[in-house]
């Protein structure tokens, strides 16, 4: 059993990225504003099981490769089965992309919440530049969690009772400062990639709202709910004690720290197949054209 926390979590990852996009609006990217019209070959940085690959391997001209990669062993070895019997030319390395050297140049280097994760995410961006030719594309698909908690509507409950979102931005910057998840990177890699000398950066947002609603057919509903329950929307926070504790650890002062379990339990008790909830996730979808001198 591997003690990469990613590998025990494929069925986590499989049941949620499915809240992220639309696909008519990744296919509006691939036409209509990367005008990828000719073959390309992508590596994707923390590829997991392989998720870009198969939303945008569909979508690309026939003859594209993808290669990915990742420090999960048995995230390897599931997007390998997973590509095993498609029509598509594919690559996974099993590699720690902090220290592997990608030495090979492709057209696009990709990412997918994933740059949340790294204590250097300026680094990897140079590493994703580096392995792109004159000419290609750095493109990222990352999290902007305040945006995130700033798009909840709820039906009998104001926002503000369960999202304390001046408290959850001082976490949130707390937890980038200390080397933890940096859940807001999203917004700060077009400034990143612009200071790495890319040409033309821009910044799209993702465009999917999750809607549950009381009165959609029970599969539906009920698939939707396990999906944003999964993804941590109306979870139980544990221990009052113990949540409290490592909520100042990171930086609350005891009654940020107190407002903020209490706003998470009132949700989780709020939270249930029939609940009125609409959210967007909000990641936010930046590229730039890499020029080398």
């Amino acid at each position: 059993m591997s003690d990469y926390y990613w590998d025990t979590q494929i069925e986590y990852l499989r049941n949620t990225r499915w809240l992220y996009y639309n696909d008519d609006y990744l296919e509006f990217l691939v036409t209509k504003v990367w005008k990828i019209h000719k073959p390309v070959n992508i590596i994707d940085y923390g590829c997991g099981y392989g998720y870009l690959g198969i939303k945008l391997l569909p979508l690309l001209p026939e003859g594209s490769t993808y290669t990915g990669i990742d420090k999960g062993e048995e995230l390897i070895r599931k997007a390998k089965d997973i590509f095993h019997n498609l029509p598509y030319q594919t690559e996974f390395i099993a590699e720690d992309i902090e220290r592997f050297e990608v030495g090979t140049k492709y057209d696009i280097a990709m990412c997918h919440a994933f740059l949340l994760h790294m204590n250097d995410p300026t680094s990897i961006l140079g590493k994703m530049k580096d392995s792109v030719r004159d000419k290609g594309k750095v493109i990222c698909f990352e999290t902007h969690w305040i945006a995130n908690m700033a798009n909840y509507g709820f039906d009998d409950l104001e926002p503000s009772q369960v999202i304390r979102l001046g408290i959850l931005q001082k976490l949130f910057e707390a937890d980038a400062k200390s080397g933890g998840k940096q859940g807001n990177i999203g917004i700060r890699i077009p400034i990143i990639l612009s200071q790495l000398g890319l040409n033309h950066v821009e910044c799209r947002v993702s465009d999917k709202v999750n809607f549950l609603d009381r009165n959609m057919d029970r599969d539906s509903k009920y698939k939707l709910f396990r999906s944003l329950r999964e993804d941590g929307i109306g979870q139980e926070p544990g221990d009052e004690m113990e949540i409290i504790d490592n909520l100042m650890s990171r930086g609350l002062t005891e009654e940020e720290a107190k407002a903020q379990y209490e706003a998470e339990l009132k949700f989780s008790k709020e939270f249930g197949e029939d609940f009125w909830l609409t959210c967007a996730p909000n990641m936010k979808i930046t590229f730039g054209t890499v020029v080398h001198k």
